[in-house]
């Protein structure tokens, strides 16, 4: 499964096909993605026509769409990690190479993971969609940083456009109240906060450790709530997820350093199985770094064991 806009199609084929004669394998089937199918449908038809494995070549967003197929199937997972972000290759540890990825799709073993599902209630009052993701979901100032990044830049620079569009949505920067409901907890909490995330695992590009709890195979999803206060909050936030969670957290002096340091409330975690939210307003929201419209109502939980992945 490639994306013709990420991949250099000719020589993906070229690669796959000298791999394939050489391990012995039966014929290799070609889909693309297009305008209207980000993937889900051709890997469908890939599953039913029996497809052993199935790789995604392309971005995050191609990945994300290939899993949605695969979910539950049994069917294996490769990636020809390909985009600006690469997050859940950068996640699961895997290489970044175009040789060694393609020779992994033949020789890796097969690892179970967790998806993130969530159900989006759209403004116009329609049925409500379901949708996986991989590594992140979010509302909030991540949603609204990845509505406002340029693509052209994106492509120039890769993930270091995102700072550009962090900067881009400074203005638009509120609180969001909303309801709140963990694994079913009544009665609903009334909160605010600048974003919400949850997260099946928790690196970004750069090292940043958004989420270090997070884990793809645990069978809960980690949750995390921006509310910084007061005039320092946000540097408070980011020293949180960038020098604690991403230094600090790493060695053992770190962590004892972390265990005696005031706590730090502007950054907020939690676990569950079950997180649904009901918004004051519509919302921008993200999947796996791709903006994704706005809702007004989520419910996002854990699919356990539910994809597998070549490793």
């Amino acid at each position: 499964m490639l994306n013709p806009i990420k991949v250099d199609a000719v020589k993906l084929r070229a690669a796959v096909e000298r791999r394939t004669s050489e391990a012995g394998w039966g014929e290799t089937l070609w889909y693309e993605t297009t305008t209207t199918d980000a993937g889900q449908l051709v890997t469908s038809e890939a599953v039913r026509a029996g497809a052993a494995v199935v790789m995604a070549a392309g971005g995050d967003g191609t990945v994300r769409a290939v899993a949605e197929a695969l979910r539950g199937t049994g069917v294996p997972l490769a990636l020809l990690p390909s985009g600006t972000g690469n997050l859940l290759a950068r996640n699961l540890d895997l290489t970044m190479d175009f040789d060694e990825a393609i020779t992994l799709m033949f020789t890796g073993y097969d690892r179970s993971i967790d998806l993130g599902l969530i159900d989006i209630l759209r403004p116009d009052g329609g049925a409500a969609s379901t949708h996986v993701f991989l590594v992140i979901a979010g509302l909030g100032i991540d949603a609204k940083m990845i509505a406002n990044t340029n693509s052209k830049l994106k492509k120039a620079v890769g993930w270091l456009a995102y700072v550009d569009g962090g900067i881009r949505a400074l203005p638009e920067l509120r609180s969001i109240r909303m309801q709140v409901s963990i694994d079913g907890e009544e009665p609903w909490r009334s909160v605010s906060s600048h974003s919400v995330m949850a997260g099946n695992c928790g690196l970004l590009p750069g090292g940043i450790l958004l989420i270090p709890e997070a884990k793809p195979d645990d069978g809960v999803l980690d949750f995390m709530a921006l509310r910084p206060q007061g005039p320092f909050g946000w540097i408070r936030a980011w020293n949180k997820v960038t020098i604690e969670n991403g230094v600090l957290a790493k060695s053992a002096a770190g962590r004892r350093l972390i265990d005696i340091s005031p706590e730090v409330k502007d950054v907020i975690y939690a676990q569950g199985t079950d997180l649904r939210l009901l918004l004051e307003e519509p919302q921008e929201i993200q999947l796996d770094g791709d903006e994704f419209g706005a809702a007004t109502s989520l419910h996002i939980r854990v699919d356990p064991g539910a994809l597998r992945v070549r490793v």
